[in-house]
């Protein structure tokens, strides 16, 4: 049962309500549990995507131990910027969409 971190931005009181009810909130929007089990997290982000289509301009990231992903951290995320972490070289990189400059030349 590895720690479990939910950290979120812009989210409703019925998420923020959700996940204080089920997580520890260290700070405004950032959501711990040490011990949660791989059938509760998967039930927490169950409910978050069922909730997403109602959040307005917001995002929410969800990151634990996961031994099978490169540099043993997975990440589900909703909303942007959308992450992925690749592996470059043995070395772990957080990847994100380059965003187009409305800049000319």
């Amino acid at each position: 049962m590895p720690m479990t971190m939910v950290v979120t931005r812009n989210v409703s009181d019925r998420t923020r309500g959700f996940l204080a009810s089920s997580m520890l909130e260290l700070s405004a929007g950032v959501y711990s549990a040490p011990r949660l089990s791989a059938a509760v997290r998967i039930r927490i982000w169950t409910v978050l995507n069922e909730w997403w289509p109602y959040e307005r301009n917001a995002s929410i990231i969800m990151i634990w131990a996961e031994s099978t992903v490169p540099g043993g951290q997975a990440v589900n995320t909703l909303g942007l910027p959308p992450i992925d972490l690749v592996e470059a070289d043995g070395i772990v990189l957080a990847k994100r969409a380059v965003a187009q400059s409305s800049l000319t030349t």
